[in-house]
């Protein structure tokens, strides 16, 4: 309970911080908003789907792949924060108290993934508005939409914890920004986010099938009633839903360790 206790304390927090800096929240909300309406109407009409150039298949295809683009982005944010956080000291106040020690990072994380709902929230009105449907390919109900948004937000969660880790490890925001960048660009593109992976390179393919993203994409899909099935024999495509559970809860179970061990021994 007092760890409980003690993570919703820091998350509170970091909540207020977040209310008086309104810029994060909606610089946050245009970038992936800018990423539907340019793929959307500049790449809609050149790209396949199951042989389909139409550009509403596309564009129905193409909105998990930005729904789950956009809470793995959250991670450059979460990295910068506690970067900054340990550059102004704070990090090693929070130490001094007599509080359980992950409950600064799992505060941080969770008030990362409140601000990372809001920005999923904004941005499937955005998609409805622009024509993004559910059931557009399959039916489905409203059960099945919720789990597929709970999938991305347990997602966006497991790799906020990436960016806790690489938070710890930096000494400026400006490097936790860059460094929580540069490896979610080949995770997010090589996938099948944006483009069916059977076009990819035979080489290339079942590193994108494979790919944690890919599974948590594909599973939206499934439960969006989407177009995109795949016709891969890879597990994770066959069983999407469970693959993304597994491996959110993998990545959790994994970079919380090492991102708690990091901030135990943080200077």
């Amino acid at each position: 309970m007092s760890m409980v206790t003690d993570s919703l304390v820091v998350a509170r927090r970091n909540l207020i911080r977040m209310t008086r800096i309104p810029e994060m929240i909606l610089f946050g909300v245009i970038q992936p908003v800018m990423f539907v309406i340019l793929f959307t109407y500049v790449f809609g009409g050149s790209m396949s789907v199951g042989g389909s150039t139409d550009p509403d298949v596309y564009k129905n295809f193409l909105m998990a792949g930005i729904f789950a683009q956009t809470v793995t982005f959250a991670t450059a944010g979460a990295g910068a924060g506690i970067a900054d956080d340990m550059q102004k000291g704070i990090i090693d106040r929070f130490r001094s108290l007599p509080m359980a020690q992950g409950a600064v990072l799992t505060g941080r994380t969770v008030a990362d993934l409140v601000q990372t709902a809001i920005t999923l929230f904004v941005l499937a009105v955005v998609a409805l508005l622009v024509g993004w449907r559910t059931g557009s390919a399959e039916p489905t109900n409203a059960a099945r939409v919720a789990a597929g948004f709970g999938l991305l937000l347990l997602l966006g969660y497991a790799f906020t914890w990436i960016g806790a880790l690489i938070g710890l490890s930096v000494r400026t925001p400006e490097a936790a920004t860059s460094g929580g960048l540069i490896w979610l660009f080949p995770v997010t593109f090589i996938s099948n986010a944006f483009v069916d992976s059977d076009q990819m390179a035979s080489w290339l393919q079942p590193i994108a099938e494979w790919n944690p993203f890919s599974a948590t994409v594909q599973a939206c899909r499934e439960l969006f009633g989407n177009p995109g099935v795949s016709t891969s024999d890879a597990w994770p495509m066959q069983h999407p839903v469970w693959a993304s559970l597994i491996y959110s809860i993998l990545i959790i179970a994994v970079f919380r360790t090492l991102a708690v061990r990091k901030y135990r021994r943080a200077q």
